[in-house]
């Protein structure tokens, strides 16, 4: 405005000067231009910004508003999972053989002590604590933070408890908490079948959230590992308030988890605990019930306690039983692997009845030893048993006899014959790891790298050689020859309380066996227990329960050589481990088989002398506790 009052100026007094004014006025609108476009364009860039700051605001309120709330809300609120109890484990008759219960412990909270050591001292004076304790809880203290709870000592005692709560003044940061625990009320009775549980490894890991809470347990061997999943259950949720650094504030809601289903089992407590009781170290008790290939007991000797793995086993502990010749850690009822000797018999009987090699009425002279080439097979009589049919050789166990019907059908037949009955294949029975043994063919023998020669199918005509079996298998063996129906044993009766499939004998099929050739095998079994001359006359049941039909088995377990024979070799002057091992099989009643048994005596000496009193025994028990109503009959197979 200056500049245009001075051209006005300039103007009126009529001095010279209209151009400069032109210039000026030119120079004062260039540069309201220039503002002009500034101004527009720093407009233009707020409204830009504000428009954007607007539209990101709309998306955080309106678009992703939701997203934004749940992420807030996650961090006020801790989901955690809360472990269901484990189901049970029953025997048949409902009694708990695998339980919970309580477990009392004492907690430590490192942020409400200000000396966690001086705490430790005094609570260790209170309740002791040995080295290992010590280093295991200032391991988890270091690995934890300071408002997470780590365990001092569980399985406190009420005399415990009552100490710790007189104390708390002197105990800062020390807490009492109950949890559960796995409980076995039979001990070692049950073990090999039940087994115990642990904390999960890292194999165990499958993506279960469930197998990463603390405290949680799976199993380990046995049914509890067999049903694991199911005694699982599925876990519960609670929601905690828990502030900036995760500290919980209180609980908001609960939700309660699944328990695991309960599992029943076939077995009887109390039978099994009755066995256990009449068995030595090195001794096998199978009992089946023979229609439908339930496992009524299933006794080895040495056991274990399961209730040890609860707290932690030492290491002393387990040097102890890796250590004992005895093995305890092994069920020796479908682990330990025996030659069957002459309970094999019968196979080998039908084996050659199937084959037409021999027939019912055939006869075989027995003069104590049977020669082949420049080898000789003895005879257990030393003298031999005469002339004898196939019914006579099973009942005196004439060993000459079944080396002509080994040597006339075969090896292969033999053991094709034996896979039928159970032997040397898995049975899937519900306890991992069992053994399926071994029933040798010519294949077999070849493939590593040898001959398969005469003698050899000779020697196994009587159940020894290259057999390894199970005590299992040779119940199981019995109870197809009992009733001619292909049972498989099993352990689970019902499961949530559904029954399990195989409860009926109608689920089993026929073995394909003609029921005359049975008939015959079973007629000898009950001549060696009932008939004079018979291998097992000691047997015998007492009347008021029936008649029980069997067959005696011994098994070398050192080779015994031709000239120890010529100085009189005796068995029973030879060091324990080196004596033979005794065997004996049964079913009862004869004319209605409802129970099998199978009896194996590390170094018993004589199926008769060691084994047989032992059926005789397990028959007894299962016939007062488990027989059934007068009438009830086993369908018969193949009629």
């Amino acid at each position: 405005m200056r500049l245009w009052r001075r051209a006005e100026r300039r103007i009126g007094s009529g001095k010279p000067g209209w151009s400069g004014f032109q210039g000026v006025r030119r120079e004062e609108e260039r540069r309201r231009g220039v503002f002009t476009r500034r101004t527009l364009l720093l407009g233009a860039g707020q409204l830009g910004l504000f428009g954007f700051l607007a539209s990101r605001l709309y998306r955080l309120q309106s678009e992703e508003g939701e997203r934004y709330a749940t992420l807030a809300e996650e961090n006020r609120v801790s989901a955690r999972l809360i472990p269901p109890p484990r189901g049970r484990i029953l025997d048949r008759n409902g009694q708990v053989v695998a339980g919970n219960q309580l477990n009392w412990r004492a907690l430590l909270v490192a942020e409400q002590t200000q000396d966690v050591a001086a705490t430790l001292d005094t609570f260790s004076r209170i309740v002791p604590l040995t080295e290992q304790e010590r280093a295991r809880i200032e391991r988890e203290l270091r690995r934890r933070r300071r408002f997470v709870p780590v365990a001092v000592r569980e399985f406190l005692s009420w005399e415990d408890m009552a100490r710790i709560e007189v104390n708390a003044p002197d105990l800062p940061g020390i807490l009492i908490d109950v949890g559960t625990t796995r409980l076995y009320p039979e001990g070692e009775h049950l073990s090999h079948l039940v087994g115990y549980v642990a904390p999960p490894a890292e194999r165990d890991m499958d993506g279960d959230p469930l197998l990463e809470l603390p405290g949680i347990r799976v199993g380990r061997a046995g049914i509890e590992r067999h049903h694991d999943l199911l005694l699982r259950g599925r876990a519960g949720a609670v929601q905690l308030e828990v502030n900036a650094v995760g500290r919980v504030i209180r609980e908001l809601d609960r939700r309660e988890g699944v328990p695991g289903q309960d599992v029943q089992l076939s077995v009887d407590a109390g039978l099994q605990k009755a066995l256990r009781g009449r068995i030595e170290e090195g001794t096998s008790v199978v009992v089946m019930d023979a229609r439908n290939g339930e496992v009524l007991a299933m006794a080895s000797q040495p056991s274990f306690d399961p209730n040890v793995f609860n707290a932690g086993v030492s290491a002393a502990q387990w040097r102890q039983w890796t250590s004992n010749r005895a093995t305890p850690l092994i069920n020796k009822a479908t682990n330990g692997l025996y030659a069957p000797g002459s309970t094999f018999k019968m196979i080998v009987g039908l084996a050659g009845l199937e084959a037409r090699v021999v027939a019912p009425g055939d006869r075989v002279f027995c003069p104590g030893h049977m020669d082949l080439g420049d080898t000789r097979f003895h005879c257990w009589q030393r003298h031999g048993h005469g002339s004898l049919d196939l019914r006579g050789a099973v009942k005196l166990s004439c060993d000459v006899y079944f080396y002509e019907i080994a040597r006339r059908v075969g090896i292969d037949r033999i053991a094709a014959m034996a896979n039928r009955f159970g032997l040397g294949v898995d049975l899937d029975i519900e306890l991992p790891g069992t053994k399926r043994g071994l029933v040798p063919t010519r294949a077999w023998r070849q493939a590593q790298g040898k001959p398969w020669n005469l003698g050899d199918t000779i020697v196994h005509g009587i159940g020894q050689g290259f057999y390894q079996l199970t005590p299992l298998q040779l119940a199981t063996m019995t109870a197809r020859l009992a009733t001619g129906r292909a049972v498989q044993p099993h352990l689970t009766r019902m499961v949530g309380g559904k029954p399990g499939r195989g409860g009926r004998p109608e689920d089993w099929p026929s073995l394909g066996i003609p029921e005359r050739d049975l008939k015959l095998m079973r007629e000898g079994m009950w001549a060696v227990v009932n008939e004079p001359g018979g291998t097992a006359l000691g047997a015998r049941l007492p009347p008021a329960l029936g008649v029980m039909a069997g067959k005696t088995g011994s098994v070398q377990v050192r080779r015994v050589s031709r000239e120890q024979r010529e100085r009189g070799f005796k068995a029973e002057n030879q060091p324990r481990e080196w004596r033979p091992h005794a065997l004996f099989v049964a079913f009862a009643p004869y004319d209605n088989p409802l129970y099998a048994v199978s009896v194996v005596v590390e170094h018993g000496m004589s199926g008769a002398g060691a084994a047989a009193p032992l059926a005789r025994d397990a028959m007894v028990e299962v016939f007062n506790r488990l027989r059934p109503a007068p009438g009830q009959r086993v369908a018969e197979a193949g009629r």
